[in-house]
Parts: structure tokens; sequence; C-alpha cells
């Protein structure tokens, strides 16, 4: 009987592979290994390929080869990395929980953002949850630093540093190109769909009931590549 792979495993398969690649092509001089590490691009396109639903389109994956190449650098600037996001686990004295509905997808979630360079993780947290909700806030503590791939937060490698903040004042604004909406919500009265709440949910509620507990991460998977049930999520 055949084996239904799930998507987001593909997905971190694809991408596993695709930095593997691109990492070696960024140190490697040797010729023969050139040609061994753009096979393996070659691989992850096509796995990538059925994530998409492109798979019948060759001219797809080689897109995505080519635009992996075009992204190799050389030496210490090629090592291949996770990005870097922060998320904010915004509360008001209602103990009530920000939340934004994204453009891209409709899906709801905390208010999230790429970490600029030149801005510490707070201070891209503080600037973030401004332009994306119209609220003012200060950070609070870290609570969280989650694996989006291995949540299903996003497409592309991130380690997200979710930080619990306080409310300091503002208007709700959604950002007109990034928010659908923005709103504040009680645990019972939470939006669907909301990406990943049974991961971080009772954390967050947590932190902003004044609960101190340890920061939340992804558990070590055994063996550590594999995906073993919920260890996963």
């Amino acid at each position: 009987m055949d084996q239904v792979v799930p998507t987001r495993t593909l997905l971190r398969w694809s991408e596993s592979l695709a930095a593997i690649a691109k990492t070696g092509l960024g140190f490697t001089e040797s010729l023969y290994e050139q040609e061994r590490f753009e096979e393996i691009l070659h691989v992850a396109a096509d796995i990538r390929a059925e994530v998409d639903g492109t798979g019948d389109v060759p001219e797809d994956a080689q897109g995505r080869v080519e635009e992996w190449l075009s992204e190799v650098g050389r030496g210490v600037p090629g090592y291949v990395t996770p990005k870097v996001a922060v998320g904010a686990a915004v509360g008001n004295d209602r103990g009530e929980l920000l939340l934004i509905q994204r453009a891209d997808s409709g899906v709801w979630l905390y208010p999230t953002g790429w970490c600029d360079v030149g801005y510490s993780a707070a201070e891209v947290v503080v600037k973030e949850v401004r332009e994306e909700t119209g609220i003012e806030v200060e950070p609070v503590r870290l609570i969280a630093v989650l694996d989006g791939l291995r949540l299903g937060f996003t497409r592309v490698p991130l380690y997200s540093l979710v930080f619990h903040c306080r409310s300091k004042g503002g208007t709700l604004t959604p950002h007109p190109l990034e928010c659908r909406d923005v709103g504040w919500f009680t645990r019972d009265t939470l939006p669907s769909p909301l990406v990943g709440v049974e991961r971080w949910g009772e954390h967050v509620f947590a932190a902003l009931a004044g609960e101190h507990r340890d920061v939340l991460y992804d558990q070590v998977r055994l063996p550590t590549w594999r995906d073993t049930g919920d260890q996963d999520r």
C-alpha cells in the first residue's frame, strides 16, 4: 500500500536538500562536486514542484533550480541558514490576544515579521506590531523559539522568535497591504483558521495571564531527521 507523505514533510525535504546543495556550491572548488550539488538541486526542485502541484510542468522545476543557483554565495556568506522572524503575543488589560488575518493567505495569526538588519529582535517586534495593527507595545520577554517549517507557518525555512508584549495604546488599524483584518480575542472567541494554535495557544495565554513558563521550543526528534508523530508538531 502506498504511503502518503505529508506536504510539509516534502517541503522540509526539498528545502533541506536545496540548502545543503547551495552551501556546498558556496564552498567547493571541485568541478565534480559542483555537478553533484547541482544534481541535488534538481532533485529538490522536483520535490518542490510536487508540493506546489506543478510536477507535470518541467519548466517550473528548472526555474526553481535557476532561482536557487542565483542565490549561491561564496564562503561564509554562502552558508545557507534559516531566515529569522519575530512574532508578538500581545495582551491587553482584559486578557485578550491581538491577532491579524493575513492578506496573502487569509489565515489568522499573531503579528509577525522578518527581522531587519540594524534592529534588535525586540525592536522589530515593536515596529511590526505598530505597522500591522496600529497598536503600540512593550516587549516583556521571549516566550518561544519555533521552527516555521515544522509548524506549517511558512514555505521557507525560518525560526520565529515569539515575544510576550504588553499593549500600551493605539488604535486598531490593519495594514492596507499585509492584513485583511485585526482584532482582540479571548481564548473562547478565537477566529478560524488560526495557524498553529494547538502548539502555541496554551503557552501564549498562560503568558498573558501572568504565568512565567520556560521558553517554548520544538522538541528534538529521535532520530533527529525523522518525523515521529507528536515530535513534529
